[in-house]
């Protein structure tokens, strides 16, 4: 019985070492800061037609940092963003303008801002 416990520490320790390209345990530093999201809808103007397919960018109003997201089917986007002051840019076609923007957006720590509604109509 005595040998059999070494025979299975043995293996288990040998077992522990086999795991080919990652270490046991990870040292490397991470980044720890609480991030938080700014959400909403791209829309046509006076809250019209949803507009999907579409980059919405968060500029970082201090560093320039930038931070993306594509709009889905009903318009909406989602952009993980660590704290700090924000602004936002959308693509545009020929003939577009944006006609509604939130303006100035300050994200802290694990912070939601998911009511922000961009509007796009015709360049005037």
């Amino acid at each position: 019985m005595r040998r059999w416990k070494w025979v299975s520490a043995v293996s288990l320790l040998a077992l522990a070492g086999c795991r080919p390209g990652r270490p046991l345990v990870d040292f490397a530093a991470k980044d720890n800061t609480a991030r938080g999201t700014i959400g909403g809808i791209l829309q046509g103007p006076g809250g019209g037609e949803p507009i999907p397919g579409r980059h919405v960018y968060a500029i970082e109003i201090r560093t320039g940092a930038r931070f993306s997201a594509v709009t889905n089917v009903t318009g909406g986007f989602s952009i993980e963003v660590p704290p700090g002051k924000y602004r936002l840019e959308v693509e545009l076609r020929e003939g577009e303008a944006v006609v509604r923007n939130p303006g100035t957006i300050d994200i802290n720590r694990s912070d939601l801002d998911s009511n922000i509604k961009v509007e796009v109509g015709a360049s005037p």
